[in-house]
């Protein structure tokens, strides 16, 4: 068996339909068996590789797909519209996801040394998969067959495997993460103090201050980065929340509302109805009829 079709078949093996996650910190396997609607997620600063099938991710206007010649790599947290496209019972798409450990990036990066100063581009941008990087995503997928092996060995492939990303044509762009004064880290630290604001209004001014920049600066380049405005940025986050809260918790949309920050109950419905395309309980009920989960 090649290392393709392994890959495939451990994945196949231990997944289930969905994005489950696995025995292996900070690994999901995602398993579908038909292609689905355009679904508004966030993604977190993440490796996606897919193995079977094929998947499109929207950011902004940006549009792209990829299937088992590429992967995904995402540097910061995404709002985005993604959808699998190609997936049946007989041939599943498969998908491994790893979510990034970012001290762990950000000290393997820093033994690779600074990266060549330059603009930070998008957040997410998909890569070719070579060689080594599908032999160190198989060795760490291997590892569900010994599960008493994952505590000592999977670091150490986990390790492997930031490596070869870090290496590879997008790892310029991902090492800027370790150096506090890069564009790239900037931003994470604005999209990391809206997530625990969200609630709360800002200025431009004060979130300009906490990543260390310009307000003109942070514009430019968060806008670079995720194809939003900080603002922007928020209201997503709000909106992606109130949904759970909707979806998981039965809570009503005037306290959904009003539990991520607005003062509004009409201005949150037409909001929540631009971005997913329905009233929230509508929206909520055609999500439960289609078994999907809040993302």
């Amino acid at each position: 068996m090649d290392r393709q079709a392994e890959l495939v078949a451990l994945i196949d093996k231990h997944s289930s339909e969905g994005m489950r996650p696995s025995a292996i910190p900070r690994l999901s396997l995602i398993r579908a068996t038909a292609p689905s609607e355009p679904i508004h997620t966030l993604y977190e600063a993440s490796l996606c590789l897919v193995v079977q099938g094929k998947k499109q991710v929207q950011l902004g206007e940006r549009v792209l797909e990829y299937d088992s010649g590429a992967f995904l790599a995402v540097s910061v947290d995404m709002a985005v519209v993604g959808r699998v496209i190609e997936a049946s019972r007989e041939k599943p798409y498969l998908c491994f996801a790893l979510m990034l450990d970012r001290a762990a990036l950000a000290a393997l990066a820093l033994e690779m040394g600074p990266p060549q100063a330059g603009e930070p581009g998008s957040g997410m941008a998909l890569g070719p998969m070579n060689a080594d990087l599908l032999d160190a995503a198989l060795r760490l997928v291997r590892l569900l067959e010994t599960p008493r092996d994952i505590p000592v060995l999977a670091p150490m492939a986990e390790r492997e495997l930031l490596y070869r990303l870090l290496a590879g044509p997008n790892g310029a762009r991902l090492r800027q993460i370790a150096h506090a004064e890069s564009k790239l880290s900037q931003v994470s630290r604005a999209i990391s103090w809206i997530k625990l604001n969200y609630r709360e209004a800002f200025s431009i001014e004060a979130l300009a201050a906490e990543a260390r920049m310009s307000a003109s600066a942070l514009h430019l380049h968060f806008k670079q980065v995720t194809s939003l405005s900080p603002l922007q940025y928020q209201k997503q986050i709000r909106l992606h929340e109130a949904r759970r809260l909707i979806l998981s918790t039965a809570m009503d949309a005037a306290s959904a509302a009003h539990e991520v920050g607005y003062d509004s109950p009409s201005q949150f419905s037409r909001e929540y109805r631009r971005l997913f395309g329905a009233p929230p309980l509508r929206d909520a009920a055609r999500l439960r009829e289609a078994g999907l989960a809040a993302s």
